[in-house]
């Protein structure tokens, strides 16, 4: 089977878009096909696959895959991606839209170069994340025991359509993501697994994070995982609105002026480069 796609990023978190707008389009990839095309030796390469399908209450419907070739519910530098790519080829004239993920509803605006979205209100129950073992807002607290040589501060765990476990350390630099990051995305209290964020403040306003995406590994940047790294920072009282957030492959603005609003994201997506690939069957 032969594929159009195009190669986007924001902030260094890179997709394989895939334009399946044709009425008739029901394609969807198995999870060896999402793996080859993710694939950055023998595929196109990127984080996540993202493929936009037409949608009867939005500009396009967003499915999300991992490399594992699990599918997710929300990306929120994929989301800026696809809202670029809709409104650079005209398919969608206006600069605000609407696109629908399986978190829900989203609206990106193009705001020049960059892409502002409402993401939604967190959602900080432990139920709602989901948090084995919790009531409540899980805010600050005692991670679990995890077999490791790296002590785990406190925990704060926040969804954006998509769960999210945040650690507030004094240097992002000296963790060792790649053991620890698949330990907490693993643990037995997150049912659906987590993405994992730490965080050091430099100050009330500005951030600096390294990401564990779940089903991905590390990634240059994760905006969903911004959000939650925002909202962990106001409900622990350690960020005032808006923040700076420096991820390894560029920054975003996070803004949650409202703790009973929305939380807004402005970045970057650029367009790579397009082309077509033999994919594999199943």
């Amino acid at each position: 089977m032969t594929l159009n796609f195009t190669k986007m990023h924001g902030c260094g978190n890179d997709f394989v878009v895939i334009n399946a707008l044709a009425a008739l389009c029901t394609w969807q990839p198995s999870a060896t096909q999402a793996a080859f095309l993710l694939d950055r030796h023998f595929g196109v390469g990127g984080d996540q696959l993202l493929l936009l399908y037409p949608s009867g209450s939005a500009a396009a419907r967003m499915a999300i895959y991992n490399p594992d070739g699990s599918a997710v519910e929300m990306c929120g530098n994929g989301i800026r991606c696809c809202a670029r790519y809709l409104h650079q080829r005209g398919l969608v004239p206006d600069a605000t839209m609407t696109i629908t993920t399986p978190a829900g509803l989203i609206t990106p605006t193009i705001v020049g170069e960059q892409v502002r979205v409402n993401m939604g209100a967190p959602r900080l129950l432990a139920e709602e994340i989901p948090v084995h073992g919790y009531s409540g807002r899980v805010i600050g607290v005692t991670p679990p025991l995890i077999e490791s040589d790296y002590a785990l501060p406190p925990m704060t765990c926040v969804s954006m359509g998509n769960p999210h476990a945040i650690f507030f350390v004094p240097d992002v630099t000296a963790v060792p993501l790649a053991d620890i990051g698949r330990k907490v995305e693993t643990a037995a209290l997150f049912p659906r697994r987590t993405n994992v964020e730490f965080a050091q403040i430099l100050d009330r306003g500005h951030v600096r994070m390294r990401v564990w995406e779940r089903g991905a590994g590390i990634t240059l940047a994760c905006g969903s995982g911004a959000c939650g790294t925002a909202v962990a920072g106001i409900l622990n009282k350690l960020l005032d609105s808006p923040i700076a957030m420096e991820l390894e492959g560029g920054t975003l603005t996070i803004a949650w002026p409202d703790q009973s609003g929305p939380v807004w994201m402005t970045g970057p997506a650029v367009e790579v480069f397009a082309g077509t690939i033999e994919v594999p069957g199943p």
